[in-house]
């Protein structure tokens, strides 16, 4: 039988009306309307995209929204000014500084001079050290979309053998972190494959769940998965371009083999993608709820 396939575009659809309601509470209670800036440097097609993507989904939710765009040759120094500029500013709640910067700019450094209060995105270091501890603000967005991907297709997680495919700081190390926690929607035991792993199926024809952040277009093939397993497929990778010209994409997981044989699979597009910038805005409803003196 051929998996159920877990729409990312659904679940991100039912958070998004869930975050409306949360937005329309919040500034009934509190008056407060929950704010985001995102700063683009440059004019990048991907990264201008992007923020399109973020600032309109934004607005839908009834945030409170600003577009910053930079030249290309802004100087650091002026680019951290700016982001104390909004670390400062009562309206803004989240930062999101879109990434590749030009390579005269440090992004760790650029990174670290945001807030932890507003870093929405999940990277600042002490962030990520309460993530480790257990004690997170904010979820970096692609991870935490994944667990919500989990949860809400009902998959147990407490006790599960999840396998990780890539040890990346925006996937691969803090889902593990996630699904380790003794917290709902984790409590699992974690393996993390990456380059070095000597034999990658061995592991991941155990793994009850098998996240795949590997950044290889198929990657991993039915013979490398377990009869039933659940399926996360966090790749994306372009394969060519159709007859009308739309790119032609496909995950890290080779979906037409794999979904015969797993229980359940998110399907590229349309899986885990959806979930990131919706989990931006969660984290961005949070950090105006903290500021209001709100759980």
């Amino acid at each position: 039988m051929a998996a159920k396939i877990i729409s990312g575009n659904e679940v991100a659809k039912e958070i998004r009306e869930e975050l409306k309601k949360d937005v329309a509470i919040l500034k009934e209670k509190t008056g407060v309307v929950p704010g985001l800036v995102t700063i683009l440097v440059g004019e990048n097609p991907a990264s201008v995209s992007y923020v399109t993507a973020k600032q309109k989904t934004s607005k839908d939710l009834g945030f409170y929204s600003i577009q910053d765009n930079q030249p290309q040759d802004i100087s650091e120094d002026q680019l951290l000014k700016l982001i104390d500029s909004y670390n400062h500013d009562p309206k803004i709640h989240g930062i999101l500084v879109q990434l590749p910067l030009p390579k005269h700019i440090d992004e760790n450094k650029i990174l670290y001079a945001i807030d932890p209060r507003k870093d929405v995105d999940g990277f600042h270091p002490v962030n990520v050290g309460k993530l480790m501890i257990g004690e997170a603000d904010y979820l970096p967005c692609t991870p935490a979309g994944i667990q919500q991907l989990l949860i809400r297709s009902g998959v147990e997680t407490k006790g599960a053998e999840v396998v990780v495919i890539g040890r990346s700081n925006i996937v691969g190390k803090p889902i593990a972190n996630i699904l380790l926690q003794k917290q709902k929607g984790a409590n699992a035991t974690v393996t993390i494959c990456h380059t070095a792993t000597r034999d990658t199926a061995f592991h991941t024809k155990r793994a009850d769940i098998l996240i795949v952040a590997a950044g290889k277009a198929k990657a991993i093939t039915a013979d490398m998965v377990k009869e039933g397993a659940v399926v996360i497929d966090v790749g994306v990778n372009r394969i060519g371009m159709s007859g009308s010209g739309k790119a032609l994409l496909c995950g890290d997981v080779d979906f037409e083999g794999v979904k015969e044989k797993a229980s359940m699979i998110t399907p590229v597009p349309g899986g885990v993608g959806p979930m990131t910038i919706t989990m931006l805005m969660m984290n961005t409803v949070k950090a105006a709820k903290l500021a209001a003196g709100l759980k």
